[in-house]
């Protein structure tokens, strides 16, 4: 029946630990479900960044077109006016019967501001300024330079009475041209800027092939100032992350870099703290549960130890009186030697029962004197087809116990090993020093123990057999190493070639 006990504990075990592990096999599949789920999303947002600069390249392709389109026709239209102006002033026609053309062309030039000045940069006409402007001389110069660096000047020298007239025309970008520049350059400013704001909720940049050039960035706020700072280090810093290609229309696959959120980042993790900190309480829990047990089985043992002492205490008495009944009616002196010696090992064993729960008193004892006088009082009482044999040094081996309660642990000891040998057999106690620890190995020639059972069969409720309760060895391990402070464990043992259990307990000082 206890065998069935421990058994069915371990069935609970192993149910209760793959519980546990579907419990975190869930866990961690969800979270990663989770994962999956906002990283993608990121990755859209990404996406939708990388269009908005894509649709900004494609912007900027065709505001330059637009503007070079504009630019040719107002070259195209400032040399009209200049060859409208060099035909009035070349002119013969006094009447201007055919000035009618050229003074319309240049009347309607109310929108490229036009300077012409001689070869010696000296301003000559000005048009389209305002009037503040064109009467500041010093402006004008200014101007003039800027022009010429601007557009290309337009030759407009005549000759007059056989002199050559050397005048050069200078022009900038009409007034529509640069209204319409500027509202453009706005709009797509606050286009992508509203775009990489509202798409990209991470960090991410943009570059080149070779990631030589930082083409755009954003949401680096959370970086260092140092990585902000230094292109070259920022590109290598975001390479680490996720990667994304793009390409502008110009042939190129640009890289897109950029990291994971900081919730993307923490619920990766999650599941770790969560399985670390439910895992931590499942183990403060299991130590208390384990504790409070404990204490009610040491409650139980100590009740049931003090109640069997009690119960052995009256059939003793009456057993030593019919003793000395028997030895007062002449019966044989030997048979009541016999009789009295197990009458003491009862006394004794209703000593060790009420000893249990209680502080034992430990005193200095020869270990090898107390192993001798078991083994010597087993071999008796066990069938002569096995031999319990002793080997120790020639010296005394002091160490600190209680006698009576050492003694039921190498007689629980003995009886398993005797229980393990199925015909005859040898059963072998040894002791030993080294240093400030001394051994003590029982070995017997049995049927041995698996490995993978050598910690269970100290456990309460451990039994192979049909009638035992599994309590022999358990309270044996606890005798050695609650009372006396050592320890006790399987040191070898093979099926079919014998078990070796190990005492060690510290020298008496």
């Amino acid at each position: 029946m206890a065998s069935r006990v421990y058994l069915r504990k371990q069935r609970w075990k192993v149910w209760l630990g793959i519980a546990a592990g579907v419990i975190v096999v869930a866990v961690v599949l969800y979270t990663n479900y989770l994962v999956g789920l906002i990283a993608k999303e990121e990755q859209q947002k990404v996406e939708l960044w990388a269009s908005a600069i894509k649709n900004r390249a494609e912007l900027l392709r065709k505001t330059k077109s637009l503007f070079k389109a504009f630019e040719a026709e107002d070259r195209k239209n400032i040399r009209l006016w200049a060859d409208a102006s060099l035909y009035f002033v070349q002119s013969e026609d006094s009447q201007g019967e055919n000035l009618y053309f050229p003074t319309r062309i240049m009347a309607n030039n109310t929108n490229i501001p036009v300077i012409i000045a001689n070869g010696e940069d000296k301003v000559l006409f000005v048009n389209n300024y305002p009037e503040a402007q064109s009467q500041d001389s010093g402006f004008m110069q200014t101007e003039l330079q800027r022009l010429k660096e601007k557009n290309e000047a337009i030759d407009v020298s005549y000759e007059v009475f056989g002199q050559v007239q050397e005048q050069y025309l200078y022009y900038d970008d009409s007034r529509i041209y640069q209204e319409l520049r500027a509202t453009l350059d706005g709009l797509l400013e606050s286009f992508i800027s509203e775009t990489v704001i509202n798409a990209a909720s991470v960090p991410v940049v943009f570059t080149t092939p070779q990631m030589d050039t930082l083409l755009a960035s954003g949401n680096l706020e959370e970086l260092p100032e140092e990585l902000q700072n230094n292109p070259k280090r920022l590109l290598f810093y975001m390479s680490t992350f996720n990667r994304m290609q793009v390409e502008l229309g110009d042939g190129q696959q640009y890289l897109i870099f950029y990291e994971d959120s900081v919730i993307l980042s923490n619920l990766r993790i999650f599941p770790f703290i969560f399985l670390a900190i439910v895992g931590m309480f499942l183990f403060v829990a299991y130590l208390l549960f384990s504790l409070a047990r404990r204490g009610e089985q040491n409650q139980v043992w100590v009740g049931m130890s003090k109640e069997t002492a009690h119960q052995l205490g009256t059939p003793l008495s009456s057993l030593m009186g019919w003793l000395a009944l028997l030895q007062s009616r002449g019966v044989d002196p030997e048979a009541i030697q016999e009789m009295e010696r197990d009458v003491e090992r009862l006394q004794t064993v209703a000593d060790r029962f009420s000893k249990i729960g209680s502080e034992p008193v430990l005193k200095v004892t020869d270990l090898n004197a107390l192993v001798k006088d078991v083994a010597r009082y087993m071999q008796v009482r066990t069938r002569s087809s096995i031999v319990i044999k002793f080997d120790g040094p020639g010296h005394e081996l002091p160490v600190k116990l209680n006698r009576p309660l050492f003694e039921w642990v190498l007689e629980n000891l003995i009886r398993n090993s005797i229980d393990a040998i199925k015909s005859e057999g040898l059963i072998h106690l040894s002791t030993q020093k080294h240093g400030r620890k001394v051994y003590l190995d029982v070995f017997d020639s049995g049927s041995g123990i698996p490995r993978k059972r050598w910690k269970s069969i100290f456990r309460p409720g451990y039994t192979t057999k049909k009638r035992g309760w599994g309590l022999g060895l358990s309270l044996t391990r606890r005798i050695v190493e609650t009372y006396h402070k050592g320890k006790i464990a399987v040191r070898q043992s093979e099926p079919g070639k014998g078990t070796t259990i190990r005492i060690v307990i510290d020298e008496a000082s």
